[in-house]
């Protein structure tokens, strides 16, 4: 079964405006896909068309093979929004931030069990925080939070992990390793990623698909299969 399914989606925020049009695309499970092109182009639009949190004017969304709007289980999807933030001053530490993505998993008012706590403490190691674990957030550089947001969608035990624009206010070092760790995160647990970005060339190397978006799909291939101009930084930022 496919992940996700879009045919002849067209959406647009208000009558008469156009953000995307006549979008065909199938992400299998398994794969490691980004999804990228220059802001405005519609990317982040398409990526919550495939969630289900935005419903296409024309065409059909289905997500796991149900609509995707009306999806069920929402527990399977492991989302990190663009520009995640603790916000303010809250002084939750790494573990607690992480904790709080089983929510979707135990409930609200579910007591953590000892399975919860195992959950947790596997994806702060995995992403490489298990040192950090009880150190407030905000007191972590940007890249070490970003790993703890990959951390607590991953304690959803997701089947389908989406990252919109991740790297960004991130150093170049810390795109790199935030690249590497989603391709071994990728790889060890077989989870299918989408990474939203306009910028893809950290992920390059890793991606199995580049799914290039401008109001429409301009490109879905290997990012080998690319032409040259779209390498090209500035054009991509076009």
């Amino acid at each position: 079964m496919s992940v996700a399914r879009l045919h002849g989606v067209a959406f647009g925020y208000r009558p008469g405006q156009s953000v995307l049009e006549g979008v065909d695309l199938v992400v299998e499970e398994g794969e490691f896909v980004a999804i990228a092109g220059p802001n405005g182009g519609g990317k982040t639009t398409l990526m919550r068309i495939v969630l289900g949190l935005e419903r296409p004017n024309a065409g059909e969304a289905q997500l796991f093979g149900e609509p995707a709007h009306r999806y069920s289980r929402r527990s399977s999807l492991g989302y990190l929004p663009q520009r995640a933030e603790l916000g303010g001053d809250a002084p939750a530490t790494v573990r607690e931030v992480v904790s709080a993505g089983r929510v979707a998993v135990t409930g609200l008012v579910g007591r953590e069990r000892a399975r919860d706590r195992e959950v947790v403490r596997d994806a702060i190691e995995r992403v490489g925080l298990g040192d950090v674990a009880d150190a407030p957030l905000r007191t972590l550089s940007g890249g070490m939070q970003q790993r703890a947001f990959i951390a607590k969608a991953l304690a959803g035990e997701p089947s389908l992990l989406v990252l919109d624009e991740p790297t960004t206010g991130v150093d170049v070092e810390s795109q790199e390793s935030l690249a590497a760790l989603l391709d071994r995160l990728h790889s060890e647990l077989g989870v299918t990623v989408l990474y939203v970005s306009h910028e893809f060339g950290a992920v390059e190397r890793f991606v199995q698909r580049l799914v290039l978006v401008r109001g429409r799909i301009i490109f879905d291939g290997p990012p080998g299969d690319l032409p040259d101009v779209w390498h090209d930084p500035s054009h991509a930022h076009a």
